[in-house]
């Protein structure tokens, strides 16, 4: 296996998380929490970029992993959560703590549930775009939900 090939499916399992034998998907929204907490003491626009990065960093190493492992769609494969997490609770950043916990848990759902342009987006080629992009929509509606809920509450 190329080093390529090593370093894809390292990123592609958020160091592991994806591996978890029950829930991939939750563990590896879990292993982008401390990412998150870091990104919280930079400018926001970092935070950003920063995010954009690891969104393309995981379409490139999510498409890796789906020739690698030849699956459409790994569900070992987590960096998708990770970028979509990293968006929601990126919304809600400097609010508090609560509504960190709401943007978590609204994109798990959305990731789950995949309502409708959320399902839509999964389809997009090529494969580690599609894989990408459901969860990046998700964590877009989740972070504009919770701070609309932080909007609300006051």
């Amino acid at each position: 296996m190329r080093t390529a090939d090593r370093a894809a499916l390292v990123l592609a399992t958020w160091f592991g998380c994806g591996l978890a034998p029950k829930a991939p998907g939750t563990f590896g929204s879990l292993g982008a929490v401390p990412l998150h907490a870091a990104l919280c003491l930079v400018h926001p626009g970092l935070h950003a970029a920063l995010v954009v990065f690891v969104s393309a960093l995981g379409t490139w190493a999510s498409h890796r992993a789906s020739l690698v492992w030849n699956e459409k769609d790994p569900q070992r494969v987590v960096i998708d959560e990770v970028a979509g997490v990293l968006i929601a609770m990126g919304a809600v950043r400097g609010t508090g703590l609560w509504p960190a916990v709401l943007a978590f848990a609204l994109f798990r759902l959305f990731d789950i549930t995949k309502p409708g342009p959320i399902r839509r987006a999964e389809r997009l080629p090529p494969v580690g775009f599609g894989i990408m992009a459901d969860d990046l929509v998700a964590g877009v509606v989740a972070g504009a939900l919770a701070r609309i809920a932080v909007f609300i509450a006051g």
